[in-house]
């Protein structure tokens, strides 16, 4: 494994007006599960080979938050979203014109509901982002109402913990609840298979894209910003 670290200048927020972000950055080449696990639970994201944690000066408003899958119990609500007519495929990453299609639909549909900036995405983009560096861990669910693509989400899945890297699916299909269908079914597995912890990410409380993560409760958020030599201190949210 080799790991190099990558400066940034500050950027934009993506979420909060009138901010800059900052983050630390790591390549990592061959990145094994244990550094990765190390990583997660000090609050880093993975997207392709790069490894990234908020480190903004004035704002601390991106919280890294982690479901107990062993203590989590599914609501009436639950359980019924998880009965959906969905069809669950697991596979190892990839990229398709499919994939593309539907990525930016997802997009261009969130740019009017919520605001986000849109920017259609390339072949070789996508592939850096959501395919490369998936080694042993890395996964590509794929949700189907009958024979039709409806979403895909990159989980990365490890001994005692699964990241939930990205989802995006088909607002045409809103009625099946997709993204939090995502969200449950890895809670679901990970039940299955004695996981003990699920990654969702970043939250940001009351936040319009950040914030359906409450939906979740209970769950552990990270109260300290620590290196990769300090002790992470996770607690009861």
């Amino acid at each position: 494994m080799e790991v190099y670290e990558l400066l940034q200048e500050p950027r934009y927020c993506s979420y909060i007006p009138n901010l800059e972000a900052k983050f630390r950055y790591f390549y990592v080449k061959d990145c094994t599960i244990p550094f990765y696990v190390h990583l997660l639970e000090r609050g880093w994201r993975r997207f392709g080979n790069y490894f990234f944690v908020p480190i903004c000066e004035t704002c601390e408003a991106c919280i890294s938050i982690r479901q107990d899958c062993e203590k989590f119990v599914f609501s009436k609500s639950h359980k019924r979203i998880l009965k959906q007519p969905i069809t669950l495929q697991i596979r190892r990453p990839w990229v398709s014109e499919e994939h593309l299609a539907l990525y930016d639909k997802y997009h261009q549909k969130m740019q009017s509901k919520k605001g986000w900036e849109y920017h259609s995405i390339t072949l070789e983009a996508y592939y850096d982002t959501f395919v490369q560096g998936f080694l042993d861990f890395g996964y590509e669910f794929d949700y189907y109402v009958g024979e039709q693509l409806v979403g895909v989400a990159y989980v990365d899945v490890m001994n005692g913990a699964i990241s939930a890297v990205y989802c995006y699916y088909d607002h045409d299909f809103s009625q099946y609840s997709i993204g939090t269908y995502s969200i449950l079914k890895q809670i679901e597995i990970a039940k299955e298979y004695n996981i003990k912890y699920l990654y969702p990410g970043y939250w940001i409380q009351n936040h319009v894209s950040m914030g359906y993560k409450e939906r979740f409760k209970p769950f552990e958020i990270l109260c300290n910003r620590p290196n990769l030599e300090e002790i992470p201190l996770w607690v009861k949210e």
